[in-house]
């Protein structure tokens, strides 16, 4: 009874997922030359989804009780504000915001600064300033008044900041492990109101579509054609009744990367209608639109009539 006891107060509330952005701008990036800033971009979020993730196999450890809430983006007063990890405790509530930098960095005058190209970067400190002012502001217009300790974790070993700053709210990578055993330390105590607050905020999580600032990748656009869900090689040939790797060998069945390929489209252009012909267009290997027609028929909805037939 006491090990269910144990878990019911150490819960993901909000689990960790690739973002609706990050998971368009991978598939672009397969199917299409993606311009410098949408490049950057993709590369920052990839970059900063792994270190999102290594963060997470250190607080998914913890046995101090805490509800943990995985990328919030909340809003107060018309100001919306992302966070990387909450976690709920007794008190305080502990808001992290993680940073994968990698490479040789230095502080100085107030600026964060790399050292290899002396270039202005992005200050973490102000970021975690303003979340943590906003989700203060959040928490009082619900009635809630709980402590707030914020830090900024640098999760990357090859990470390195010279003339470091004294008495800020920065954990490092090598001072990961000890952090955490000092949260463990903490007595914790949760009941129904802190179940509360972590279903409330939960709740308030907002999904913004990223759709509008890649509408130049038009279908017309994009290479078409399957690709190894293993190595990302479109080199793909059938074997029998399945599709395979010519680079890593894999191999997949036909009806299962159709089905793959159907819910590709549906990510990248969702407002397109799911027909044989935009499906045989979008897969190229596969010779017969029967077969494709059958498998759209196995695992869909039909809608419309004859010509005008499309699946959801």
């Amino acid at each position: 009874m006491k090990i269910v006891e144990e878990r019911m107060w150490n819960m993901i509330f909000k689990k960790r997922t690739e973002s609706l952005e990050l998971k368009l701008l991978r598939s672009l990036d397969m199917r299409a030359e993606l311009i410098e800033t949408d490049k950057q971009r993709f590369h920052n979020l990839a970059k900063g989804y792994e270190g999102e993730l290594m963060f997470d196999s250190f607080t998914e450890k913890l046995e101090c009780e805490n509800f943990l809430l995985n990328d919030l983006l909340l809003e107060h007063s018309g100001n919306k504000f992302q966070i990387d990890t909450l976690m709920v405790t007794q008190d305080p509530l502990y808001l992290f915001d993680v940073k994968n930098y990698e490479g040789d960095f230095f502080y100085e005058s107030g600026m964060f600064r790399s050292l290899a190209s002396k270039k202005e970067i992005q200050n973490p400190l102000l970021q975690l300033e303003r979340c943590q002012s906003l989700l203060r502001q959040l928490l009082q217009s619900i009635g809630i008044r709980l402590t707030i300790e914020a830090y900024v974790i640098f999760i990357n070993p090859r990470f390195h900041l010279f003339q470091s700053p004294l008495n800020k709210p920065i954990i490092y990578p090598n001072q990961l492990p000890d952090f955490m055993k000092k949260l463990n330390r903490k007595k914790s105590v949760l009941n129904g109101r802190h179940r509360s607050l972590a279903e409330q905020l939960a709740a308030m999580h907002q999904i913004i579509s990223p759709y509008e600032q890649y509408v130049k990748y038009t279908i017309d656009k994009v290479k078409k054609g399957f690709f190894c869900d293993v190595c990302g090689s479109f080199h793909v040939s059938f074997c029998g009744r399945h599709l395979q790797s010519e680079m890593c060998g894999h191999r997949e069945g036909i009806d299962a990367a159709v089905l793959r390929m159907v819910e590709e489209i549906k990510l990248l252009y969702p407002n397109e209608k799911i027909t044989t012909n935009l499906v045989f267009e979008w897969c190229q290997v596969i010779g017969s639109k029967q077969a494709i027609a059958r498998i759209l028929k196995q695992n869909f909805c039909v809608r419309g009539n004859k010509r005008h037939t499309y699946y959801e």
